[in-house]
């Protein structure tokens, strides 16, 4: 496949992603059985089968060199106490300075719980819905015996918990509720809001939502760290509308305290499609329209002007629509966005609205000079698969968790024998590369939460699994990082 770098500069991480990717047209062909991406490797060579330290399981192919640990796996019991179980559905993830020389994992669990059901544990007391099971546990990792040494229930009693964000000042995690449910489907209280963890905390916390950030089915928030504006993605679903918005807050130290909830938008070009047809490395101009009702109460989801929900209103004040806005990270100057399924080379799938699925797009946004642009557009399941979380790598890079959910191609991979739909990790390189660092041999599950270390020394990620018993987990990759690029 024939490469044609196409950024010529840009502003991510301490270094800068100073380029991606995009190919011919050929390459947009039935996808392949998978293979690694046009031999490169980022650097760190060739993968291979690699057994976890811990219990010898080969979980993953990772480059020679790495190695790592398994950790809180669904369903069996926690560390500091064992009448609570590790809840299900592991998924975004933020890691912190622990107590001690302890690293903190903030987790959430994307719990698709019935009401009156759910994994999460914890204290009635500080449940914010006493019929939902879902919420975030905190894990205090030491990287000195690659063990967990404390743990507890962050926040409880919420719902569908996908993934977040660091809040401004690391002073938490923002973990956000995936969903818009509430009294009509049997819950107790509304959701679809935005929570806090505290990074300090040693108990679990009353879950307080912050209304005023929105109720829509939230994905992932990051923060400026200047300003303290906070970033927002919504996963509304394949072939729905969804919307890149932006909190200003009155203090961003108390996010309870209010502030304007505003959506994305092209500036004179309203109501702009931004799922496929788009140029990349082009540079968009950005405008923002506020949201007047940012809590409604009932939502009607219908793409239409005068509808109630959120989307349904930035999209008539002429806000941009994207397909399935999942993981946001923020880098030193600008914030790196991942469309699940977006873009013009198709997966097969067809949603009932007639949208055609994409293999996936990444976007970034930059206050300065308020733009955006499509950074990388996957131009088949071999390159990119259907992006979900990202993280910036400590020397700039992006690292990205793939979901593949997709339907029809049913493509497979060499290093993970007798499974389809194989999940990986994959990086984009400042040069315009992409390359596999990892891949899940373990099961079809999502990877999800990636995320390093405050010291760069250690990639965290998540097996999303499901609710049987040891399906999903946390793991904690060291090795040779400057060998490559990430």
């Amino acid at each position: 496949m024939e490469r044609r770098s196409f950024l010529a500069s840009g502003a991510a991480g301490a270094a800068g992603l100073l380029a991606a990717t995009t190919f011919d047209s050929a390459a947009t062909a039935a996808t392949p059985p998978r293979n690694p991406v046009d031999g490169d490797t980022g650097g760190y060579g060739p993968l291979r089968p690699v057994a976890a330290a811990n219990d010898g399981v080969e979980y993953f192919a990772l480059p020679a060199g790495f190695s790592y640990v398994v950790f809180g796996r669904t369903g069996t019991p926690m560390v500091s106490d064992p009448s609570l179980r590790n809840p299900s559905s592991h998924d975004g993830m933020a890691a912190f300075d622990g107590p001690g020389r302890t690293v903190r994992l903030t987790r959430n669990h994307e719990d698709r719980n019935a009401p009156g059901q759910g994994t999460v544990g914890g204290p009635a007391q500080t449940r914010y819905d006493p019929l939902s099971g879902g919420g975030v546990s905190v894990l205090d990792y030491d990287p000195r015996t690659r063990t967990v040494v404390r743990d507890h229930i962050g926040v409880n009693g919420t719902h569908i918990n996908c993934a977040g964000g660091i809040a401004w000042r690391h002073q938490g995690w923002l973990t956000c509720e995936e969903t818009i449910v509430g009294p009509e489907a049997g819950y107790g209280r509304k959701h679809g809001y935005v929570f806090l963890v505290p990074a300090g905390a040693r108990n679990t916390v009353p879950a307080e939502p912050f209304t005023r950030m929105g109720r829509f089915s939230h994905e992932a928030v990051a923060t400026d760290q200047r300003t303290g504006v906070v970033y927002l993605t919504e996963d509304a679903g394949s072939g729905r509308g969804s919307g890149f918005y932006r909190f200003l807050p009155r203090d961003p130290a108390r996010l309870d305290r209010g502030g304007r909830l505003q959506i994305l938008a092209i500036d004179k070009r309203p109501q702009t499609d931004l799922r496929e047809n788009q140029t990349e490395r082009r540079w968009l101009p950005v405008t923002w329209r506020d949201i007047d009702d940012p809590d409604p109460d009932p939502v009607v989801e219908a793409e239409l002007p005068g509808a109630t929900s959120v989307f349904a209103q930035g999209w008539a004040a002429g806000g941009a629509k994207f397909n399935r806005l999942e993981g946001i990270w923020a880098a030193e100057r600008s914030f790196f966005i991942a469309s699940t399924s977006g873009g013009d080379a198709k997966n097969g799938d067809v949603n009932a609205d007639g949208y055609a699925e994409g293999y996936g797009q990444i976007w970034e946004y930059t206050p300065v000079g308020d733009r955006i642009r499509l950074v990388f557009e996957s131009p088949g399941g071999s390159v990119l698969d259907s992006p979900d979380n990202l993280t910036v790598s400590p020397r700039g890079n992006l690292l990205i968790c793939e979901d593949d959910a997709g339907s029809a191609d049913g493509d497979e991979h060499p290093l993970a024998p007798g499974l389809t739909d194989v999940n990986r990790l994959i990086g984009l390189t400042r040069e315009g590369r992409t390359f596999e660092f990892l891949v899940n041999r373990f099961s079809t599950s999502e990877l999800a939460g990636a995320c390093f270390s405050p010291d760069g020394q250690t990639l965290f990620m998540n097996v999303y699994g499901d609710a049987s018993e040891g399906s999903g987990f946390t793991a904690a990759i060291t090795g040779p990082w400057r060998r490559g690029v990430l």
